[in-house]
């Protein structure tokens, strides 16, 4: 079985948590708690195989805390993963500058392709779902950016992850792949 690890990261207060119980059919949170470190989730998605065998795929999930606080874990927390999702308050000004930075550290430092990295605009009830241009600077503006909306369109945010995920286990399978022949010749 196929197994990828993707990391939440973010500002505080972007709405990783929120997301992340959504997208993985977690419980709901209805108060703000800011997460301490990291928190784990596990799952699979039924949409997800690997390749065309059908193979299920496990996810893991780390809902990652925003508070620069936990800076010193983030080496530990990047370790091994295949996918950076960064998750930003698109009406809160200051989050477009940091979201650089996590950028920078998250996918940049741990050579991660622009491909394993998701940005997403996530705008909270009552925001109003403006999704006026963000101008992004290089480097950010060539990734892949999906606006979130719970309240108007959750399915629109559950199927960009869905696609998210297959590109994910497609260069997990092929990596592997690359390993096995490797291996043999």
């Amino acid at each position: 079985m196929l197994k990828a690890k993707i990391l939440f990261v973010g500002p505080c207060e972007s709405g990783k948590t929120v997301l992340a119980n959504f997208l993985t059919e977690s419980s709901d949170i209805t108060e703000y708690n800011p997460t301490q470190g990291v928190r784990i989730l596990e799952f699979e998605n039924p949409h997800v195989t690997s390749n065309n065998k059908g193979t299920a795929c496990e996810f893991e999930l780390w809902d990652c805390g925003g508070d620069p606080k936990f800076e010193s874990c983030w080496p530990a927390l990047m370790k091994d993963s295949h996918g950076v999702v960064i998750i930003f308050n698109a009406d809160i000004p200051s989050h477009l500058k940091e979201i650089e930075m996590w950028y920078s550290c998250f996918v940049q430092q741990q050579f991660l392709q622009d491909t394993q990295c998701l940005l997403i605009a996530h705008h909270k009830p009552g925001s109003g779902s403006d999704k006026g241009n963000l101008s992004l600077s290089p480097p950010l503006n060539k990734l892949k950016l999906v606006h979130s909306n719970l309240e108007d369109d959750p399915e629109e945010i559950r199927m960009e992850f869905i696609k998210y995920l297959k590109s994910i286990i497609n260069s997990v399978s092929e990596s592997r792949d690359r390993e096995e022949m490797s291996i043999i010749t």
